[in-house]
């Protein structure tokens, strides 16, 4: 039968062991807000692109300066 000293070693380690699990799970999903901020950014300054091209395209063509 194990003794006081080894039950709370096993405790303790069963503890950390959890503990490393939870921080390496809000790790994650830390990192895949952070992924999914990144997409986001990249769509919206593709579209803001978009529509700047649109705009200067559509000022170029009422000033006549489009071929």
């Amino acid at each position: 039968m194990a003794d006081n000293s080894q039950k709370m070693s096993y405790h303790a380690g069963e503890a950390k062991g959890q503990a490393q699990e939870k921080a390496s799970n809000m790790m994650d999903k830390t990192s895949n807000a952070a992924q999914s901020a990144k997409e986001y950014m990249q769509e919206t300054g593709q579209q803001v692109k978009e529509k700047t091209q649109g705009a200067a395209d559509a000022m170029k063509d009422a000033a006549g300066m489009k071929n």
